[in-house]
């Protein structure tokens, strides 16, 4: 398959990003401190990857903490039932802006509080169906941020793999129900896979325990390939994940290149970095005097194609020159 073939697969735009992103704004002299509040439903990360790139988001718009901006995390560990507590909790400190992380961060956020402005990422379900938002371009109430549905990636994603491997007839799919973005991703992929032909065997996965019965289950029904659903619990097990497909010679597609690090073989879908940095900017417009609800919502525009050449040697598969070239990134 030649250059321009896997182009048209991928379709304009393969690279990372969001709408139009602003440039640096000039340091800010003012003494007066400001707080924003982060509630993810994810784990505490090791390294703070997304809180590193959130901060250095803030960074960008003049904002140092310890001199004009205080930052608190609070974490659900996995847990949907922690984070109405915990959403409960920052409103009661009562700051600036809370910024949340995943989808059922947000609902609980915005069931927690009607007036503190509210910046969600990380959101895969739609906005207006789940009652978050009135519109896109004029949000309403307190909620706005940078939602991530973008219905015609699957079709996307599962083609391309299509092209590395034509056998394909039964997809895996990884995904938590807890999640109501995964319960989007899981309808796109069974929308995506009937018009290729592809069964769909879809596995829960909640927690470590979850996952583990998950590989059981996968082990005996046999499936071609291993597609992942974008959740705090499937990043939490990327590696655990990649793994096990590996070992059952399973090529696994996914929507982040951080599975992709992981031992994934392929993603294609927007850049977390970028979205993270990009709430940043929500931050900054609330802090200076916009209200949430007149904030138009974003979503991804662009996305980008990672690549694991070492996954794909151990599956014995060989990629194209072609998609390599049209690929954002390998991972080797």
């Amino acid at each position: 398959m030649n250059a321009l073939s896997w182009w048209s697969v991928l379709g304009a735009g393969a690279t990372c990003g969001f709408v139009a992103l602003s440039p640096l704004a000039i340091a800010q002299g003012s003494a007066k401190s400001y707080r924003i509040a982060i509630l993810s439903q994810g784990n505490p990360p090791t390294n703070d990857v997304p809180g590193a790139d959130f901060r250095q988001g803030l960074r960008d718009w003049g904002y140092i903490e310890g001199r004009n901006v205080e930052v608190d995390f609070r974490y659900g560990a996995g847990s949907t039932e922690k984070l109405p507590d915990l959403a409960a909790e920052l409103g009661r400190m009562n700051p600036d802006v809370i910024v949340t992380v995943g989808d059922s961060a947000a609902i609980a956020a915005k069931r927690a509080t009607t007036s503190i402005p509210i910046v969600a990422t990380e959101f895969g379900a739609d906005p207006v169906k789940a009652g978050m938002i009135s519109s896109l371009g004029r949000p309403e109430g307190n909620v706005t941020g940078l939602f991530s549905i973008s219905e015609e990636l699957w079709q996307k994603r599962l083609s391309l793999l299509r092209e590395l491997v034509p056998r394909l007839k039964r997809a895996a799919v990884l995904w938590n129900p807890g999640n109501p973005g995964n319960a989007s991703c899981l309808n796109e992929i069974r929308s995506a896979s009937a018009a290729l032909g592809i069964a769909v065997l879809p596995f829960e996965v909640r927690d470590a325990n979850s996952v583990e019965r998950a590989f059981a289950a996968m082990a005996k029904d046999s499936p071609d390939f291993l597609a992942l659903c974008w959740d705090s619990v499937t990043l939490e097990y990327a590696h655990a994940i990649a793994d096990f497909a590996l070992k059952r010679r399973l090529p696994t597609i996914a929507p982040l290149r951080e599975y992709v690090k992981a031992g994934a073989l392929m993603s294609f879908g927007a850049s977390l970095a970028a979205h993270r940095r990009r709430a940043a900017y929500y931050a900054d417009k609330i802090i200076k005097g916009s209200k949430a609800a007149d904030l138009p919502v974003e979503r991804p525009t662009q996305f980008e194609l990672v690549v694991n050449t070492a996954t794909a040697k151990k599956l014995g598969l060989a990629l194209p020159p072609a998609l390599l070239l049209l690929a954002d990134d390998v991972v080797q």
